[in-house]
């Protein structure tokens, strides 16, 4: 049975947010980034990507796999394409770093790519997308990750991390275009909340160890056996597994980061080093016809989405970002809502780091 959640305000957790990372000796304007990307992905419903990845950042940092004071540099510049090394640091600065980057490159040449090597867990693909939002540009993000979950198709291993792709493309009047997927049937992350929550899962999202499917967020924690998006081949799960592939090209084979399951097979895990990699675009859409256009026939497709005949016993039809505005609506009027066991954790991170508990 799920407990009663504890609301609590975006200050309180930006706050809350910055001190712990202060105590793991990030500097105060990365802590102040880190915690503004945590909080707004926590606003926006996804609770897998925001405070509640926090114990995991402790976790890892105590453990040596995270420098949380590295601050990431350029190691390769040429016109529209980047290279950026976190230098081990956690990667939100090394990720809006580079997104500032592909964006400036996307004003000059019409398109910036740019690739991050050397880091570590990101947040919410999202994040970084957006950015080019308010710039009249299309945005892209893609991270893999050094820890396996996804099993390939016809295959009863995992050989890759979940590894999520974000598209964002403004609108005029419409909510902006928000695809941020991961290319398994679900995140880990969601497995995780289900979890602390002492909710079941649906079937389908993951195998226990025998590979049968499993109902029990803590059995699926601990295989970490997720099918590609789609699940079986007869369903399109080849798909996902592509597209699994094609992130680790762009994020780790690119970048020269993890790709696979090159963790395991490696002397990564005896040198505490996860060397996580991200790549990051923009898309100038001036250079193809005006932003207003765009965006005029960007409103015409998405509402003509909205406005698509509903299945029976449904409200609503939405379009990709349209469910998180819709909660960080909500949220910032009646607070952030953290599990039980979430709020238990946080508290004890509080305490062994001797910073004020959330409040």
């Amino acid at each position: 049975m799920a407990d009663s959640p504890v609301a609590v305000t975006p200050q309180a957790l930006q706050r809350f947010i910055v001190s712990v990372l202060g105590a793991l000796r990030m500097s105060p304007k990365n802590a102040e980034l880190t915690a503004e990307l945590m909080v707004r992905t926590d606003l926006r419903g996804v609770d897998s990507h925001g405070i509640g990845m926090l114990p995991k950042y402790v976790e890892w940092t105590r453990a040596g796999y995270i420098h949380p004071w590295a601050e990431p540099v350029l190691v390769r510049d040429d016109l529209a394409t980047a290279l950026v090394d976190g230098q081990k640091g956690l990667g939100h600065p090394a990720s809006v770093m580079a997104m500032e980057m592909a964006i400036a490159r996307a004003a000059t040449y019409g398109i910036g790519i740019v690739a991050v090597r050397n880091s570590n867990h990101f947040g919410a693909c999202a994040n970084y997308s957006m950015m080019a939002l308010d710039r009249g540009m299309i945005g892209l993000a893609f991270t893999n990750s050094p820890s396996v979950a996804m099993v390939p198709t016809f295959a009863r291993k995992p050989m890759m991390g979940t590894n999520p792709i974000s598209l964002a493309a403004p609108a005029a009047a419409h909510t902006p275009f928000v695809l941020d997927m991961a290319t398994t049937t679900v995140a880990v992350g969601k497995l995780t909340i289900a979890s602390r929550w002492n909710t079941p899962i649906p079937e389908g999202w993951a195998l226990a160890e025998n590979g049968s499917p499993t109902t029990d967020a803590r059995v699926a924690l601990a295989s970490r056996l997720l099918s590609p998006l789609g699940g079986r081949r007869e369903l399109g799960g080849h798909k996902g597994y592509g597209l699994g592939v094609m992130v680790d090209i762009l994020s780790g084979l690119l970048s020269g980061s993890v790709y696979g399951n090159v963790l395991y097979r490696s002397r990564m895990q005896e040198d505490k080093h996860f060397n996580t990699g991200h790549c990051f675009a923009a898309i100038d859409i001036k250079r193809f016809r005006p932003v207003e256009e765009f965006e005029a026939a960007m409103d015409d497709m998405l509402q003509a989405l909205n406005d698509t005949p509903r299945a029976e016993g449904q409200a609503r039809v939405y379009t990709a970002g349209e469910p998180e505005a819709d909660a960080e609506a909500h949220r910032r009027v009646h607070g952030i809502p953290l599990a039980p066991a979430l709020a238990t954790q946080l508290h004890d991170i509080a305490t062994s780091l001797g910073v004020a508990q959330l409040a």
